[in-house]
């Protein structure tokens, strides 16, 4: 199993009681709740916690986008990756992702991506996502275009990076005469593809599908919902005439380890209740607006959603339904080991940071996990489940 270090970059700052006026901290809580200055802060010592990531063995480090929300200070991903393209030697950086279906020129990422592949050598890995429903309220995006306009677009790039330029492109919603990607990526024929996803149907098929074979990363979901659409995947594949392996499948949560179980869920508990209920709150129909989602895959992100949307989560909840790990060195050796036979997944993405966590437990929790759980898995081969139904 390869673990790739996962940072959302919350804005920690954010008054707790804004909920008393608002109803999500996506979208529409005004701006005038964020403080530049700590701002400046919050982004130093976050990308200072990616870098410890790389010197503590982490086989990669993510970073993501999201737009007008306290929620993740991310909206240009490269910036950060770019950051850290000099900073860190070793590990891999994935940006999960680039919501394709929001731009208005796919070739501004296919330009970017191919910059931080050469400058980091062959480092980057590229992630693909239709974003999620907060974002086509942020951006005006007709939701109803999603799934075409991210098709379009995810050919537009690889066709920029593969195919000799410069070419013509006339697609439905994207038209040039001279597609003609300078700088082209480092690695040959492109950088690997990953595609995290709350669940959709459609999204796994796409993803499975033998011309493409690409990594797909399961975000926020209780463990049975995780098992699920892993078990949907590789189905999918079957049925295409090949076999999905570990390295096709991965799993993103937030993670904290400590000395003990005890010290773990008291000091992980204000931070990581602070996360679920204030950072992730928001509406349905903001999450998953009319025409994002086929009636099929609504209904199983519903499902799979609905042990979130009952109210408060404590984290005796959210750590029951195995939404999040927390816990010794040993407990989530055990836990993960079982995880991952059961489901069989060959990458982990923990979110070692998540809500107000602040950066001195940060660096405990990943300094403990990548000493005393990392290692214990290096060497191990990763474990293919027995086949059961996704459905």
């Amino acid at each position: 199993m390869k673990f790739f270090f996962f940072h959302l970059m919350p804005y920690a700052a954010l008054d707790p009681d804004y909920d008393k006026k608002y109803n999500s901290a996506w979208v529409t809580l005004p701006n005038s709740y964020y403080d530049p200055k700590i701002g400046h802060q919050l982004y130093n010592r976050y990308l200072d916690e990616l870098e410890y990531a790389d010197t503590m063995g982490f086989d990669g480090i993510c970073v993501n986008e999201h737009h007008s929300n306290a929620y993740g200070m991310m909206p240009i991903p490269g910036v950060m990756a770019g950051a850290l393209a000099r900073r860190t030697k070793n590990c891999k950086i994935a940006v999960l992702g680039r919501a394709l279906p929001l731009l208005n020129n796919p070739l501004t990422v296919a330009e970017e991506f191919a910059m931080l592949d050469t400058i980091t050598g062959g480092r980057l890995v590229a992630g693909f996502v239709r974003g999620i429903g907060a974002e086509y309220h942020a951006w005006g995006a007709n939701p109803a275009e999603s799934h075409d306009r991210f098709h379009e677009a995810h050919d537009l790039i690889i066709q920029g990076w593969t195919k000799p330029g410069p070419f013509a492109f006339e697609g439905k919603y994207y038209h040039f005469n001279y597609v003609n990607v300078w700088p082209r990526p480092y690695q040959q024929p492109h950088p690997p593809v990953w595609i995290p996803s709350q669940g959709s149907r459609e999204t796994i098929e796409w993803a499975a599908h033998p011309d493409r074979k690409y990594t797909y990363l399961q975000t926020f979901s209780p463990v049975q919902a995780l098992a699920r659409y892993m078990a949907m995947y590789r189905e999918t594949a079957d049925r295409y005439g090949w076999q999905a392996g570990p390295e096709n499948v991965g799993w993103a949560i937030p993670t904290y380890c400590a000395e003990t179980d005890e010290i773990a869920r008291r000091e992980a508990k204000p931070h990581i209740e602070f996360f679920f209920n204030k950072l992730l709150r928001m509406p349905q129909e903001m999450l998953l607006p009319p025409g994002y989602l086929s009636l099929a895959s609504m209904q199983g992100v519903m499902a799979a959603k609905r042990t979130l949307s009952g109210g408060v989560q404590t984290i005796d909840d959210l750590m029951e339904k195995a939404i999040f790990l927390c816990g010794s060195p040993t407990t989530l050796r055990e836990k993960l080991e079982k995880y991952q036979a059961e489901i069989g997944f060959g990458y982990l993405l923990p979110t070692m940071q998540f809500g107000t966590l602040p950066h001195e437990l940060t660096i405990k929790s990943t300094e403990l996990f990548a000493k005393d759980v990392i290692p214990y898995f290096r060497g191990k081969a990763d474990r293919q489940p027995a086949k059961q139904a996704s459905a």
